[in-house]
Formats: C-alpha cells, sequence, structure tokens
C-alpha cells in the first residue's frame, strides 16, 4: 500500500537515485559503524547504508513507517520523536562512546533538531544532514553576510561544518517548495570551554536587532554583566566573529 506524505511531519521522500548515491558516497559508510539515521521514511537512503554497515538504528515517528521498518531484518527501529531521544544513552546501548548520525531533516523542525543533538556533541562522532538550503547557508555562513547569525555562531561553536552536495526540488516526492543541500557536522576537538546557556544569551541579545549597532543592545547586557573589558560595541551583530562572542561569553561567566 503507498505511504501517503504526512504534512504534519513535513515529510518530503527523496526519490532521486543519483542523489542518493552521492549522499552516501558523501557519508562514506564502513562496516560494522555505530551509525544512526533520522527520519528514515521510505528507507532510499536507508537501505543503501544497511547494505555497507551491516546493521543501522532508525529513529522515525510515522507509525505506519516504523511498523513497515520493522520487517526490516537489519534495522533497529526506535519508534519517538527525535526531540526526545537522549543521544548518550543510545550511544552507550549500542556499546560505542560515539556514533554517526545522518538523515533527511523534517525542514519544519530542522533547527530544533539541531540545538537538540548540539546537547550530545560529545557522544557524536559526525552528522550528515539533508537540510533546507537556506538552513544550511547559514549555518556555515562567515562574518559580514546577512546569513551570519545566531545560529552560525552557536553551531560553529562546536562543529567543523561544510555544505557538501545541492539538492533541487525535484529529487523528491512530494517536491518541497526550496532548494535543499547536504551538509557535513564534524565535531570540533577542543571547543572553547563556555557556558552553552550564557552564549546562547547573549547571541540572542546581539542579534536581536541586527541593523542597529551593538551598543544599543548588546552593549547594555555587557553592562548588566559587569564586563570590564574592550570589545567594540560601534559595530553590528554580524560583524563580530565567532571567536569574539566565545571570549566574551568565558569573560562574563561567574568564576567558581
Amino acid at each position: 500500500m503507498k505511504h501517503i506524505p504526512r504534512k504534519r511531519f513535513g515529510q518530503h521522500f527523496l526519490a532521486d537515485a543519483g542523489i542518493v548515491d552521492a549522499i552516501v558516497r558523501a557519508i562514506d559508510p564502513r562496516p560494522g559503524e555505530a551509525m544512526v539515521e533520522i527520519g528514515p521514511g521510505l528507507a532510499a537512503l536507508t537501505q543503501p547504508l544497511v547494505e555497507r554497515l551491516g546493521r543501522l538504528t532508525v529513529i522515525e515517528l510515522d507509525r505506519d513507517l516504523a511498523a513497515r521498518l520493522r520487517s526490516h531484518g537489519q534495522l533497529e527501529v526506535i519508534e519517538s520523536d527525535v526531540l526526545k531521544v537522549d543521544f548518550a544513552a543510545l550511544a552507550a546501548s549500542m556499546g560505542q562512546p560515539r556514533i554517526r548520525v545522518v538523515g533527511n531533516l523534517p525542514y519544519n523542525i530542522s533547527t530544533p533538531i539541531l540545538f537538540h543533538l548540539l546537547g550530545f556533541v560529545g557522544s557524536v562522532q559526525d552528522q550528515h544532514f539533508m537540510l533546507q538550503k537556506e538552513v544550511i547557508d547559514r549555518m556555515v555562513a562567515q562574518p559580514c553576510t546577512s546569513d551570519y547569525g545566531r545560529l552560525s555562531v552557536m553551531l560553529q561553536w562546536r562543529y567543523e561544518m561544510e555544505n557538501v552536495l545541492f539538492v533541487p526540488p525535484e529529487s523528491f516526492d512530494p517536491p518541497p517548495r526550496v532548494d535543499s543541500a547536504v551538509v557535513r557536522m564534524v565535531p570540533r576537538p577542543a571547543p572553547a570551554a563556555v557556558d552553552e546557556k550564557l552564549l546562547s544569551e547573549l547571541v540572542q541579545v546581539a542579534f536581536s536587532q541586527r541593523r542597529k549597532i551593538l551598543r544599543n543592545t548588546l552593549g547594555k547586557w555587557l553592562e548588566q554583566k559587569g564586563f570590564a573589558g574592550e570589545f567594540d560595541v560601534q559595530r553590528r551583530a554580524e560583524e563580530v566573529p565567532v571567536t569574539e562572542y566565545l571570549a566574551i561569553a568565558r569573560a562574563v561567566s561567574p568564576q567558581p
């Protein structure tokens, strides 16, 4: 029986064999590796992955699709909302300190998924995700560009990222109204030690009025935090590199 894509789950199923092959080559799965796929859907990516791995764990929210996937003898199916999955516990259950994570993420909740996984970065070897191209442009954006923002800073703090593949709408069934792309995310081996909540608050304040100079936003926030260091507030938020945001976060963190 044909599965009807469900809008509430943001389902757009990959249907281009050439694109599937390109994604699998980018991921480069090896036999025996511990890998988790988010949102396997109709298994377009799942099947070539499991053929190379031998075993694969998949996370699927749609109960009908989960039931289909359980009939596959090489899959471990977790029927759950990915935002409720503890990836550290999952890695431990797979007998690995770190796992590889892949998936065609639902575009309507892609950013919450990225931030959820940020909390488990220590349990992840790498991540390969298909996302809305606009989101990936923001993820990998450099300072002094219109795409550079909170998402850029928060993710570049913990990951080295690369846009590895463009995916047009016609590669999906049904076709989305946006272009897609595939991003590679590799956790940085020695990220700056900062408080994630504090950094998130700092960056959110900085970009809250991105057209204004920081004196009117972040400048006031720094005064409230008792910041006594040097920082040029005569710039806009998009002009400040990630390293400077991290330095400020360290400077205003409560000392133990």
